[in-house]
C-alpha cells in the first residue's frame, strides 16, 4: 500500500478539487493511504520535524506546498519523491502542479472585452507566480486591444497571509479607477476582498465595477456579494494525473521534473459581471436579449427587430463596442455555453444541442471544433478525470 502525506491546506476549492484528482486515483489503482498535514506544521516541527514524520509513518511521498529550495532539498536527498503545489514560485529541481496562468489571465481579458469594456484593472500579488503571470497575461491580452491596465498589487505580501487586506486603502483605490471598470482579481480570494470594499466605498457592482475571480470555489463566490463570477479550472484532472506521476515516482525511485499543469475551462458567469458597458443602450439591449435567447438558435434577424436600427448601423455599433459582428458574436457564445454544459453535466452532445435550441449536433460538434481545436468528446475527455492505467 502506497503511503502519501499531503502537506497543503484544502480549505479552499482548488485544493479540494486537486485532493478529490488524488484520492479518485487511489481508489482506481490503490488502495493508497493517506496523512493530512496541516502547513503550520512547519512552523510548530519544521521540515526536520516533518522528514522524522515520514521515516516513522513510512511515507512514500508527499505532495505539498514548500516555501524554498532548502526545504525541497532536504526531501530529495532523503530520496523521498515529492511534487510541489504552487505556493509562492515554481521550482526546477522537482515536479510542481502549476497552472496556465497566462492563459487564464488572457481568458479573462477576452471575457471582458466581449462585454465591451475599455477600463480594465487587475488586483494581485506581484510576488506570486500565479498571481503575477495571470496579471501578465491579462495585460497582454488588454494592450493587444488597445487599452491600459491598473493596478493594485501587494508588493510584498507572504504567501500565507493571502486573507490580509486593507479595507480603507483598498476602497480608495477602486474610487480612483475610471468607471465602468473591468477589474480582476488573481483568484476568489481577492475577488471577495474587492467586492466588501467596494461595498465599502458605496460603489455599485457590477455597474461601476465588473469583478472576475478565479478557481470558482462556490462558497466564496456566493458568499460575496453581489455572487462573485469566476474562472473554472480543471484542478480535480490535474489531480489525478499527479497521482499517477506520483506513482510512477514511487516505482521508478527517480525524481522527474515534469510539471503537472492546470488549465482554464470557461467562465462562470455570476451577478459580479452580469452587465455589458456601453453607452449605448441600444446596443446593451441587443446584447441583454442574445444572452436571454441563446438556447433559442437565434438570427441576426431576431436581434434586429429587437432594436429601432438598420442591420449596416447594428453590425456597426456592434462591432465597436464588442469588437466583433453579430453573428460571430451569436456563434462565440452559443459555443461557450455548449462547453459549459459539456463540463458541467452529463449529458450527450445531442442532449446539449437539443438543450441549446439547435437540431442538428454534427454542426455544433463541428463548430465547437473550429474555436475549441478539439471535438466536444475529445474536449471533455481532456477536462475531465480520466481513469487510464499506468
Amino acid at each position: 500500500m502506497i503511503r502519501i502525506i499531503l502537506l497543503s491546506d484544502f480549505s479552499e476549492e482548488y485544493y479540494k478539487n486537486l485532493l478529490r484528482g488524488i484520492t479518485r486515483y487511489s481508489k482506481d489503482h490503490g488502495p493508497w493511504t493517506f496523512c493530512r498535514m496541516p502547513p503550520y506544521y512547519r512552523e510548530t516541527i519544521g521540515i526536520d520535524g516533518i522528514l522524522e514524520w515520514v521515516h516513522e509513518w513510512g511515507a512514500d511521498g508527499i505532495i505539498g506546498q514548500f516555501y524554498n529550495d532548502e526545504e525541497v532539498n532536504k526531501f530529495t536527498a532523503a530520496k523521498i519523491p515529492v511534487i510541489a503545489q504552487d505556493f509562492k514560485e515554481r521550482f526546477t529541481s522537482i515536479p510542481n502542479i502549476t497552472g496556465a496562468y497566462h492563459d487564464t489571465g488572457r481568458l479573462g481579458a477576452e471575457y471582458f472585452l466581449k462585454k465591451g469594456f475599455k477600463n480594465f484593472a487587475f488586483y494581485g500579488f506581484n510576488n506570486i507566480v500565479w498571481s503575477r503571470e495571470r496579471a501578465e497575461g491579462f495585460e497582454e491580452r488588454v494592450r493587444e486591444a488597445g487599452y491600459t491596465v491598473h493596478y493594485y498589487e501587494h508588493k510584498e505580501q507572504r504567501s500565507r497571509d493571502l486573507w490580509y487586506y486593507k479595507p480603507s486603502e483598498l476602497s480608495r483605490w477602486l474610487q480612483s479607477l475610471p468607471k465602468p471598470v473591468a477589474l480582476m482579481t488573481c483568484d476568489d480570494n481577492q475577488g471577495h476582498h474587492i467586492t466588501e470594499a467596494a461595498s465599502h466605498a458605496n460603489i455599485r457592482m457590477p455597474d461601476e465595477v465588473a469583478v472576475l475571480g478565479v478557481d470558482n470555489d462556490e462558497m466564496l463566490c456566493n458568499l460575496s456579494d453581489p455572487p462573485l463570477s469566476s474562472i473554472n479550472l480543471d484542478a480535480e484532472k490535474c489531480g489525478y494525473e499527479a497521482a499517477r506521476l506520483m506513482e510512477k515516482m514511487i516505482a521508478q525511485k527517480t525524481c522527474t521534473a515534469r510539471d503537472i499543469v492546470v488549465k482554464a475551462t470557461h467562465v462562470i458567469t455570476r451577478q459580479s459581471t452580469d452587465i455589458f458597458a456601453s453607452k449605448d443602450k441600444y446596443i446593451v439591449n441587443a446584447l441583454k436579449y442574445i444572452h436571454e435567447n441563446l438556447d433559442k438558435n437565434l438570427k441576426v434577424d431576431q436581434v434586429l427587430r429587437e432594436v429601432p436600427l438598420s442591420r449596416r448601423s447594428l453590425e456597426k455599433r456592434f462591432m465597436q463596442t464588442t469588437g466583433y459582428p453579430v453573428y460571430e458574436y451569436i456563434y462565440n457564445q452559443r459555443i461557450e455555453k455548449f462547453t459549459q454544459k459539456l463540463l458541467e453535466t452529463d449529458m450527450t452532445i445531442f442532449e446539449i444541442a437539443l438543450d441549446l435550441g439547435l437540431t442538428d449536433s454534427k454542426n455544433i460538434a463541428r463548430q465547437f471544433k473550429q474555436i475549441k481545436g478539439l471535438t466536444p468528446v475529445e474536449y471533455r475527455k481532456k477536462y475531465m478525470v480520466t481513469k487510464q492505467p499506468v
